[in-house]
């Protein structure tokens, strides 16, 4: 069975799926497909609003679901992290980069860039942050320059393919037809692996 992952770098609900999609697609022999994408341009292409064109209640009560989702997870958050947002796609190219060489982890990668914007303060469009990141997951911290062309090629394809295939936020999951929106649907995404 194949997962196609959709997901964003700087977005929360990435960092708060953590590691739990690795971990369903293991338990179930599937394989997980990492594909980020440019959140933002997501939203502008499928009719989604940017956190900060939303109105004022709309902008408050993603905090305070963000906050409740942290808690029920024991996940630690900063909900107006120092760095957020910062352009998504030097980390991006990166988990593509990787993604690639496959000598690490990738679920650990994931959850360590999204982990940097989200708890630690950090900048994850800076190359130092980023190779931290692969280095921690178990990459070369060279790949953070590698293969750049070609992960442009694949970002851009990325949120061509989410588009066609009716994705509109992150993360977001994809087996064969059936859908999944939000990190507080893996446990369905799992019911589903179960049957299948």
């Amino acid at each position: 069975m194949q997962i196609d992952y959709y997901f964003a770098t700087i977005s929360p609900y990435t960092y708060l799926a953590g590691t739990r999609p690795a971990e369903v697609a293991a338990r179930h022999g599937a394989t997980l497909n990492y594909k980020p994408l440019s959140i933002m341009d997501l939203f502008a292409r499928t009719g989604g609003t940017p956190p900060k064109d939303r109105h004022e209640s709309r902008r408050e009560y993603r905090l305070i679901e963000m906050r409740r989702s942290a808690a029920k997870l024991g996940m630690p958050i900063n909900l107006q992290p120092a760095h957020w947002p910062t352009n998504p796609a030097p980390s991006s190219y990166a988990i593509i980069a990787a993604s690639r060489d496959g000598s690490g982890d990738m679920a650990e990668l994931v959850a360590g860039i999204t982990r940097a914007c989200w708890v630690e303060e950090r900048d994850i469009a800076e190359d130092d942050v980023i190779a931290d990141c692969l280095q921690a997951a178990g990459f070369d911290r060279g790949l953070v320059d590698k293969g750049m062309m070609a992960g442009a090629e694949t970002y851009a394809r990325n949120l061509e393919e989410a588009v066609a295939a009716g994705v509109f936020g992150a993360p977001f999951f994809i087996v064969g037809d059936e859908k999944f929106w939000g990190q507080d649907r893996i446990d369905d995404l799992d019911t589903h692996l179960a049957r299948a």
